[in-house]
């Protein structure tokens, strides 16, 4: 009995769905839940551009009454009398406090901060590591006027010895020269804002570093690496950017902090050549000491200072972005 079989071709593929058809299904499919936290989320973002607006065009408001009757120049006069006739005020010193207090912590937290964050991650057993991250935990916990009586009943009675040291060695610089003053400087102050930021950037980065695919750590140690040039070949490319954005977490706190730097600072609207002696002052600070016997103008005045802060603030956030953009195709999260 012959069977004979009738071959069909077979049917042509269907097309390929459009972009707009995709949307348009998904936006049909998505439940309830879905469209109400979708616009949580969105009007979250929207609410917190709101807010940034508002407050700086209440800052912008508030230092125009104020610039408009200084009889200096408001970015280079070193004096800041807002009771005078006419008032006379700037923020020179200011600023420069408040930038080397800034880079000085930074230049001392940053090294430390991500060498104890490898040592947690790859060097230390389990059972120092868990203790170890724990103390750091709790230091990003300590309140800022903590730190500011610590620093001024046990920092700077410590600190002639290092002054004397640095002084002796390094005072030809005329960075580190010494007249023998108290040792409440812009040097005191940058290394408590430095102990003070360093629990932060720890934390970050050991999050960052513990986030790094093994197979890159396996494929080096594979090909022969020591434990230090599987770090630098696969830890700290693939966490560069994390380390920058924990950074400039702590550069933020350190431009900001105010009770600290007022308790071990000594303040005065002169500029020092000298990161060991006494004088120079912060955004900050200026505002925190000033503004309880201020006058309404003189509250201005200090809310101006606070717009530059401000501004300063988001100039060094946006150059992080632009700097983590930049590494991200570098940083091995895309492999």
């Amino acid at each position: 009995m012959d069977i004979s079989t009738k071959t069909t071709d077979a049917p042509p593929p269907a097309p390929r769905p459009t972009e707009t058809e995709v949307k348009r299904a998904a936006r049909g499919a998505t439940r309830p839940g879905d469209r109400i936290f979708l616009g949580l989320t969105r009007g979250s973002g929207i609410l917190l551009l709101v807010i940034m607006a508002a407050i700086a065009v209440f800052l912008t408001y508030r230092a125009s009454l104020a610039i408009s009757k200084d009889h200096g120049n408001f970015l280079t006069t070193f004096e800041w009398n807002t009771n005078l006739l006419p008032p006379t005020f700037g923020i020179a010193v200011l600023a420069f406090g408040t930038i080397v207090s800034s880079v000085v912590a930074m230049l001392l937290a940053v090294p430390v901060a991500v060498a104890i964050a490898l040592f947690i991650t790859h060097y230390a057993p389990r059972r120092l590591a868990g203790p170890v991250a724990y103390v750091i935990d709790l230091l990003a916990a300590v309140p800022s006027i903590v730190y500011g009586l610590w620093g001024a009943l046990v920092l700077v009675p410590h600190m002639n010895g290092l002054f004397g040291w640095l002084n002796d060695f390094f005072g030809w610089t005329g960075l580190f020269s010494w007249d023998q003053g108290a040792p409440r400087s812009m040097l005191t102050v940058g290394i408590l804002l430095a102990i003070m930021i360093l629990p932060i950037i720890t934390n970050v980065s050991r999050e960052v570093f513990r986030q790094v695919p093994r197979m890159h750590e396996e494929a080096a140690l594979a090909l022969g690496a020591t434990r230090w040039e599987v770090i630098r070949m696969s830890v700290l490319p693939f966490g560069r950017s994390g380390v920058i954005s924990a950074s400039m977490l702590g550069l933020g706190r350190a431009l900001g902090e105010t009770m600290a730097v007022a308790t071990v600072l000594s303040p005065s609207f002169d500029i020092q050549a000298s990161l060991l002696n006494p004088g120079g002052g912060t955004f900050a600070q200026n505002i925190a000491s000033k503004f309880s016997e201020a006058t309404e103008f003189g509250r201005d005045a200090l809310i101006a200072s606070g717009l530059v802060l401000f501004v300063i603030t988001l100039l060094v956030n946006g150059a992080a972005r632009l700097i983590i953009a930049r590494r991200a195709e570098y940083s091995g999260a895309n492999a």
